[in-house]
């Protein structure tokens, strides 16, 4: 047993600087991956930023610190948080054998960095340069501070395009590269003959989604002799009034399900029952819920953009293309056992469980 500190200020991603408040954290990211930890029997204590804990009371299976954050002008909560009170925490607690930080362009990054760096694994997942005052503190940060003053780390990339450019300013990555886990156990695998003719989006639907994108293709396969398919939108955003009429003008109001923001008890069995995941998006990291759908066993039609789509071509776990249509809806479709074949046989490979065995042999390279 190990006793494990992770550092993930930010839980959920917020578009804006008014951080919208959620009545749980159980179905994050973060929180998988701890309960990966827990399962293997070890002792795994979560630091969060105040700006993230829920509005409602929750018992959680291990600790969580909630951190307040100061100097909001200059380090917003939503993207570089700055919790001054992390530093005493690592000096007072010395029993965290590993400390996991996401992140190389990160306060909290640095701060274990600076005061524990033989124990710290940088969990990195940007793979391009931050776009915030035209790329300046970014440059500035790689260049000389990840560079110099926390050389000393070990870097865990979440992907290959993440590799690629950690790779730039380290010398220590890791040849392991460990995607977002997921609640593998939690999750029913659904096989191809138990599909329904329909295809899922899970989204917030805003511009960078291009759920609109998805939405023609969708409408020009329909109009192909497939009136019998359904697509589920769900999740919720600023765009979903202009998403509406576009559905009402390409008259397939009977077809497209607008379902809001649901649970993951909700979402899940509409992920599991569809032909496809559709993902459109301009701009993305890893998406949590490609790795979801692909441990239910449904595959993904999605763009080169998301960093797990490298995973998706390599395992033949759905359809990489830049301009995606009706024609690629009809071919994940023709080919659908196949896809859910592969994805039945890699889904334990997102199990949050083997993501933390990963962790643990990362870590004993460290001493």
């Amino acid at each position: 047993m190990s006793q494990v500190l992770v550092i993930n200020p930010i839980l959920y991603t917020s578009e804006t600087n008014a951080i919208p408040r959620v009545n749980s954290i159980k179905d994050t990211m973060i929180y998988a991956l701890c309960l990966g930890f827990v399962k293997e029997g070890h002792q795994v204590t979560l630091i969060a930023a105040e700006d993230y804990r829920p509005t409602a009371e929750e018992k959680y299976d291990f600790p969580v610190v909630w951190m307040k954050t100061v100097w909001h002008s200059i380090f917003q909560p939503r993207c570089l948080p700055y919790m001054p009170k992390l530093r005493r925490f690592l000096k007072r607690h010395g029993e965290y054998e590993c400390i996991i930080s996401s992140e190389m362009f990160a306060t909290w990054s640095y701060t274990a960095a600076r005061v524990c760096p033989n124990k710290t694994i940088v969990w990195h997942e940007l793979a391009k340069h931050n776009n915030m005052m035209h790329k300046i503190p970014s440059r500035v940060w790689y260049g000389v501070v990840a560079s110099f003053l926390m050389r000393r780390v070990t870097v865990v990339p979440r992907s290959k395009a993440a590799a690629d450019f950690i790779s730039r300013f380290s010398d220590k990555v890791s040849d392991t590269t460990i995607d977002h886990g997921v609640n593998v156990e939690e999750m029913t695998l659904q096989r191809a003959e138990d599909k329904r003719n329909q295809f899922v989006v899970v989204s917030q639907l805003i511009e960078r989604k291009r759920i609109d994108k998805t939405i023609d293709s969708f409408a020009a396969f329909w109009e192909k002799g497939h009136q019998d398919y359904r697509l589920y939108i769900i999740g919720n955003g600023d765009k979903e009034k202009q998403l509406r009429e576009q559905v009402r003008r390409l008259g397939i109001d009977q077809a497209v399900i607008f379902s809001g923001r649901l649970t993951h008890e909700e979402l899940l069995p509409i992920v599991a029952q569809s032909k496809a995941l559709l993902v459109s998006t301009e701009k993305d990291n890893n998406m949590v819920s490609i790795s979801e759908s692909i441990a239910v066993g449904t595959p993904v039609v999605t763009t080169p953009v998301p960093y797990n789509a490298y995973d998706i071509a390599r395992e033949n776990l759905g359809i990489v293309q830049e301009n995606w249509n009706q024609d690629t809806l009809e071919q994940i479709c023709e080919k659908n056992d196949i896809y859910c074949s592969n994805c039945a046989a890699y889904r334990d490979k997102l199990s949050n469980v083997y993501c933390t065995k990963q962790f643990m042999k990362v870590m004993k390279s460290l001493v």
